[in-house]
């Protein structure tokens, strides 16, 4: 899937659930009950030992999902993540290196910025479409604001304090194509195959996106 592609699911579903899962065999059935709850994108992030199995599992199980992996740090990760069948990548930062390995490897790829340091970079290197990140600590909606002043090409997917309670002051913003959360996919309903609450919450924000967005 190309970038255009991928901007465009990312889009049309407003929230991307951010997974930080313990066990891969828990993986399949979480991506699945996102999916029935109106979330058919998921990012598994590499914070776990068990990341790059559950990310394999969904790419391979859950065709109906956008497999994104998250918290790719290095360019040996790269690699690994285009082997277990992610769609794009999503970091916290900005990086060189891993800039050069993702375009080697063609995979759409949302750099994190917090900074205009961070934006400048991104834009030298051909990259419009970022994580804002950490979003509410970096200075939230004010702050996307106050860079896309000098960075009007830039669009941003604010990860990092971002629940439903702001949801809304996020996806006003035009520059904010969707926002990123963990509050999709608690670590106790994980834990405990908890799948009806995850579905839950994913319809609730998925009925919130459709009702911001008219």
């Amino acid at each position: 899937m190309d970038e255009a592609a991928v901007i465009a699911r990312l889009k049309a579903c407003g929230v991307v659930p951010v997974v930080v899962i313990e066990d891969a065999s828990l993986a399949v059935d979480l991506a699945r009950a996102l999916v029935a709850g109106g979330i058919d994108i998921v990012e598994v992030t590499l914070r776990r030992p068990a990341g790059l199995a559950a990310l394999a599992a969904i790419a391979r199980d859950v065709p109906e999902a956008l497999a994104v992996a998250g918290t790719v740090v290095t360019p040996a990760q790269v690699q690994q993540v285009k082997d277990a069948g992610a769609q794009a990548v999503v970091s916290p930062g900005f990086s060189e290196a891993v800039d050069e390995a993702l375009k080697a490897a063609g995979l759409p790829w949302l750099p994190g910025v917090a900074t205009a340091s961070d934006c400048m970079r991104a834009v030298g290197a051909g990259r419009l479409t970022c994580k804002f990140f950490p979003a509410e600590q970096a200075g939230g909606v004010s702050a996307i604001k106050a860079l896309s002043g000098p960075f009007p090409q830039l669009q941003f997917c604010p990860t990092g304090g971002v629940g439903l309670n702001n949801l809304a002051d996020y996806l006003a913003l035009k520059q904010v194509i969707c926002v990123g959360g963990s509050w999709l996919v608690p670590a106790d309903a994980v834990a405990n195959r908890d799948w009806a609450r995850v579905t839950q919450l994913a319809k609730e924000a998925s009925e919130r996106v459709k009702a911001l967005r008219g």
